[in-house]
């Protein structure tokens, strides 16, 4: 897991469109970065869909939105089609940018070990440096407690 205060690692990720999207692309705006398990399961669904319910907050805050997780591009675009989601979904798929920022940890559902995503959101600065770190994120209140976070800055 990345501090807060430190420099943002630049990255370079496709999104659903297979647009590619750098970190330093968004250098002078404020960042959400989070990341995310998986396209259409039900905590993943309810954690996008509350950030497109506030998205007009953010846009009036200047602050950029990108989910990241490990799925392809094309299952991202039938995940943003089907909710609407306004803001672009990155495509990482071989795991570096969630090594990168530490969120690629081993995960136990019912006494099974895997690999898998920490949901975690970093809030980046406008000069790239992280501000926040959520660790442990609750889907339903998450966006309204970055948005009061974004507040601060």
């Amino acid at each position: 897991m990345l501090s807060e205060k430190t420099k943002a690692p630049d990255f370079e990720l496709l999104d659903e469109n297979g647009i590619p999207h750098r970190l330093s692309d968004y250098f002078g705006t404020p960042l959400v970065l989070y990341f995310y398990p998986k396209d259409d399961t039900p905590g993943c669904t309810t954690e996008a869909c509350n950030f497109r319910d506030n998205y007009n907050a953010f846009q009036k805050a200047n602050t950029t939105i990108l989910g990241v997780s490990t799925d392809s591009v094309k299952s991202h675009k039938k995940f943003k089609e089907k909710y609407q989601l306004p803001f672009p979904l990155l495509a990482d798929t071989d795991h570096k940018v969630v090594e990168q920022y530490g969120v690629w940890t081993e995960k136990n559902m019912m006494g099974k070990k895997y690999m898998g995503i920490a949901r975690t959101t970093y809030l980046i600065d406008k000069e790239g440096k992280i501000a926040k770190v959520f660790e442990g994120v609750k889907p339903t209140e998450h966006s309204r407690e970055v948005l009061k976070e974004l507040e601060m800055l």
